[in-house]
């Protein structure tokens, strides 16, 4: 896969670019013994079964074939379920796991007639202890703290002793400063034991409370089903939510919403893709990239107590140097009125984020949604890497046909948008990321369902949020400024635009409309409005310009992307050792002085 198919924003962690990130991983030889394992677990049942039915196409496949693409159907996709053992074999160094919490007593509080029988029953059938396993264990060396539900343990319902356990292994990760993974799936709240089960739902969130206040990270991972009170609890209070494909995930299953209000549930409802295209989940893993996407997170998301922004490793001495076709050609290009500027950045040629980001970046991985209503498509955000120091990254799209400028609305962001982008800048205030934010927009989308959702609320809270948040925050203008829409994600501590960007209170037409009651004079406006980057320079608006070597397009993408990455180093290290009330202060009275 080349760097441009990289960069596209998907549905999916590209996970195979993980080897980026540590080539070290390219050499472990973990993976190959798991699956040597698996197989020979599985050869050896070969003569009592060898076909299986796939849950999702209805085939009968060869188990040793699905052993080895690990519980997928090789003929469909459709993914198996599998048992703990299994699971912690995918994702743990070899030999490295150790259990916690095995021998906690039965409980039977309601004493319920019978549950005792079914709970050993349900032992004696699956080897387990409960529904749940949580322990210890590295993935690539790095520590952290296991979960693994298993749906044949009781559908993996959720009583107290599952509860108990996943509440210890959460304090025990805070008191060692570990993170946790959490392998989730349940048909919801134990019956047999009735409130007591409920109890579990703000038992377990309470720890996952005190775990992240401690700057750690908290990461479930979805599978099928997760339903119930695990879905209205841990399973979707993660930092990071991820979800296998095809996974069932929702509070009401089906046959619940069915018998409850007799309603039938379309096709795709309630599925992993459904959650994403809602704004409830991160993104889709396949479970053969589980390990090498549980270390990117770790990576990622380490949230050191030391304040530093600018980690870079030693092979990232990079250095921008311009070539000599574009040093001739900046001499020679022309000087662009104010109007000739607001054409060029309108123009769907011009280079996007993701064009710049793609020679930026060693890696960036996309995260999705809002965890509210939608994931805007209009905005995008995620983890970028640049020699080693994660940061997160925040950008408008707007398109670059008309299906894509449809689908994005055209770099018009919704309140979802705004929203998305602020949940990912407080997850890097957490962890201790700086931020970086490209603003391309002509500005916030205006219509009914943008007002019924509270576009003004969402634009607000960002500014009142970014104000305060304790790392750097960069912001570059790529191309268009347009009102309240770009300042939603442009508070920085310091704010860049590119040589023909522009910056302005409302578009030229909108200016002239308003003030001389005649949109016609939109090009006269744009001349006394004082929207570009040399304008802005000399108001103080801007701290810098970034030369466009003549212009914006494929040819200089490269070079002006290489200039930002230079100096987006610079800027980061003059933050390490600052501590997050001064950089927050610092923005303060950036804006203050206005």
């Amino acid at each position: 896969m080349d760097k441009s198919q990289q960069i596209k924003t998907k549905r999916r962690f590209p996970m195979n670019l993980y080897n980026k990130l540590e080539e070290k991983l390219k050499n472990k030889s973990e993976d190959t013994q798991e699956t040597v394992e698996e197989i020979k677990t599985a050869e050896t049942k070969t003569e009592e079964v060898n076909l299986i039915k796939c849950p999702k196409c209805g085939k009968m496949v060869d188990r040793t074939r699905v052993v080895k693409k690990k519980y997928v159907c090789y003929e469909c996709g459709g993914y198996f379920r599998i048992k703990t053992n299994n699971r912690i074999r995918m994702v743990a160094d070899p030999k490295s796991f150790e259990p916690w919490f095995e021998d906690m007593e039965v409980s039977n509080p309601l004493e319920y007639e019978g549950y005792e029988e079914k709970l050993a029953a349900a032992r004696e059938k699956t080897g387990l202890k409960e529904a749940v396993t949580v322990g210890r264990c590295k993935v690539y060396g790095n520590d952290i703290v296991l979960g693994v539900c298993d749906s044949r343990f009781m559908m993996a319902s959720m009583g107290h002793v599952v509860g108990e356990k996943i509440t210890k292994a959460i304090e025990r990760a805070t008191e060692l400063r570990l993170p946790v993974f959490m392998f989730c799936c349940s048909g919801g709240a134990r019956m047999q034991e009735g409130i007591v089960s409920l109890m579990q739902m703000a038992k377990t969130s309470s720890a996952i409370k005190k775990h992240g206040d401690e700057g750690l990270l908290y990461c479930s991972i979805l599978t099928d089903p997760t339903t119930g009170g695990v879905t209205a609890s841990f399973a979707m209070l993660g930092d990071v939510i991820m979800a296998e494909p095809g996974a069932l995930i929702g509070f009401a299953g089906p046959r619940v919403i069915k018998q409850t209000i007799g309603q039938e549930l379309p096709e795709g409802f309630q599925t992993s893709e459904f959650l994403v295209e809602h704004g409830f989940v991160d993104g889709i893993v396949l479970r053969e990239n589980l390990k090498k996407t549980i270390h990117f997170l770790i990576k990622s998301h380490r949230g050191t107590g030391k304040k530093t922004y600018a980690d870079f490793c030693d092979e990232s001495n990079f250095h921008f140097e311009l070539s000599e076709d574009l040093k001739e050609q900046s001499w020679y290009s022309k000087p662009r009125s104010a109007w000739e500027k607001v054409k060029a950045v309108r123009q769907v040629e011009r280079p996007s984020a993701t064009d710049y980001m793609e020679h930026i970046f060693d890696i960036f991985v996309e995260a999705h949604g809002d965890r509210g209503f939608s994931d805007d498509k209009a905005l995008i955000g995620g983890i970028g890497f640049i020699g080693g120091q994660p940061m997160t990254v925040i950008a408008d799209l707007k398109g670059k046909d008309i299906k894509e400028c449809q689908e994005r609305n055209f770099g018009m962001p919704l309140p979802e948008g705004y929203r998305k982008a602020l949940r990912l800048m407080k997850q890097a205030e957490k962890f201790n990321r700086p931020i970086i934010s490209f603003v391309n927009t002509s500005g916030a989308f205006c219509g009914i369902e943008a007002e019924e959702r509270g576009q003004g609320e969402a634009i607000a809270r960002n500014l009142l949020e970014m104000s305060g948040l304790k790392v750097p925050v960069l912001c570059i203008l790529i191309g268009e400024g347009g009102s309240g829409g770009a300042l939603a994600t442009a508070v920085g501590n310091e704010v860049w635009m590119m040589e023909n960007a522009t910056y302005s209170i409302l578009s030229p037409e909108g200016f002239a409309s308003i003030l001389w009651k005649d949109s016609n004079r939109a090009q006269e406006a744009s001349e006394v409005m004082n929207i570009t980057a040399q304008d802005l320079k000399r108001l103080g608006v801007i701290e810098q310009i970034i030369p466009e070597f003549g212009g914006a397009d494929k040819k200089t993408t490269e070079a002006i992307a290489g200039y930002m990455k230079e100096h987006i180093k610079e800027f980061l290290e003059k933050y390490n050792g600052k501590s997050g009330e001064q950089i927050a202060a610092e923005r303060y009275e950036r804006f203050r002085k206005f």
